[in-house]
């Protein structure tokens, strides 16, 4: 974000050595008090005029009450001025039908929903927003519009697909195709104003490396390219700001801010992803050193051997800042619209995780939680 320009105040929600990928740290969790005194201390020194507030990984239901209530100060704030504040909720609770934070957590994010203008949750994640269970199109498109009317939520940006591939779209066995597959795959929406699915969707090649960051990574960028988006469709002073009903789904100031940061992204992951490959042959060229034998021997290397590939996973962002700055081959990344009707979801193909993992909270625009 600061990359791009913006001016962030970061609130951590966790302090840890390092994310839980590698499987060992240290710190602690943020308590709900901390987060508030540390508000607290922004507003006392008149430093909390945001423009937009990003929230994300919250380790208990209380803290997530907590930002929201941070959330909601800073929406009454800007209440007369319609557009000047807004708010993207990342609801980090799980991924692949598990649930990673404890089962409080999910009521206490839907209770938040009414007051988000955007979120951004994985597949698994929407599922437990909406209680729609995604299969396919038509319950994809379902969850969006539950998302939309139950909630009052102007934009919903699902940041992983996976939906099984048609009889139309399924490359033969052994084909050349079929190798390059896998596919990740974005579906947006912003409601009309009777709250009705404005759905658009990018698919792009995944890459076959396990990113640790790249969730994180996602909604840092989203939020300096909506704005900018936002600013170019000369909307910053709407509500939420939501387009005119008349503009259609790819033409959305959310899709044309999708198309940006996919396009960095996948700059920035082809790069990762050169450089784990690198770290995975230097590791099967080392002579062994280690002359120790048996179970524990065999343990220490395997730990050693999987410290070291997570290390080499994390996404590569100071090395690209010019990919952030200005998106590589963006005609690549062009915004679709989504066909419902039969074999016309060629991104339905199982598609890899956007968002990996996402530990610590501290993100934000001009003020994060």
């Amino acid at each position: 974000m600061q990359t791009l320009g913006c001016e962030v105040s970061g609130i951590n929600t966790v302090n840890y050595s390092n994310h839980v990928a590698y499987k060992r740290f240290k710190g602690r969790k943020t308590t709900p008090e901390e987060v508030a005194e540390l508000y607290e201390g922004l507003k006392d020194a008149r430093l909390d005029n945001f423009d937009m507030m990003l929230s994300g990984y919250c380790p208990s239901a209380a803290l997530v009450e907590q930002v929201g209530k941070i959330g909601r100060d800073a929406k009454f704030k800007a209440a007369t001025k319609p557009g000047s504040f807004f708010w993207v909720l990342d609801p980090v609770m799980g991924d692949n039908g598990r649930i990673y934070v404890a089962e409080d957590t999910v009521p206490a994010y839907k209770s938040l929903l009414k007051d988000a203008d955007l979120i951004l949750p994985n597949q698994f994640e929407a599922e437990l927003l909406s209680d729609v269970k995604i299969h396919d199109l038509a319950s994809m498109q379902q969850a969006i519009s539950k998302l939309h009317q139950a909630y009052t939520l102007p934009h919903v940006l699902i940041t992983s697909i996976r939906l099984p591939p048609t009889a139309t779209s399924t490359p033969a066995e052994g084909s050349e195709s079929q190798s390059n597959a896998a596919k990740l795959s974005v579906i947006g929406s912003t409601a009309t104003s009777t709250g009705q699915p404005r759905l658009f969707r990018i698919t792009v090649p995944a890459l076959p490396v396990f990113f640790s960051g790249t969730g994180d990574m996602f909604a840092a960028l989203l939020v300096s390219r909506l704005r900018q988006a936002a600013k170019a469709a000369n909307i910053l002073n709407k509500p939420s700001w939501r387009s005119d009903d008349d503009v259609l789904g790819p033409d959305l100031p959310l899709a044309k801010a999708t198309e940006k940061v996919l396009a960095s992204m996948h700059a920035v992951l082809k790069d990762t992803a050169e450089h784990y490959n690198a770290a995975v042959k230097e590791l099967g060229d080392q002579k062994e050193l280690n002359e120790g034998t048996g179970t524990a021997a065999e343990k220490d290397k395997e730990n050693e051997r999987h410290l070291k590939l997570t290390r080499a996973a994390e996404v590569r962002v100071v090395r690209n800042a010019k990919a952030l700055r200005e998106p590589p081959n963006l005609d690549e990344f062009n915004a679709l619209p989504v066909g419902l009707e039969e074999g016309a979801n060629e991104y339905g193909e199982p598609a890899d995780e956007l968002g990996v993992l996402k530990v610590a909270g501290g993100q934000g625009a001009n003020h994060q939680t």
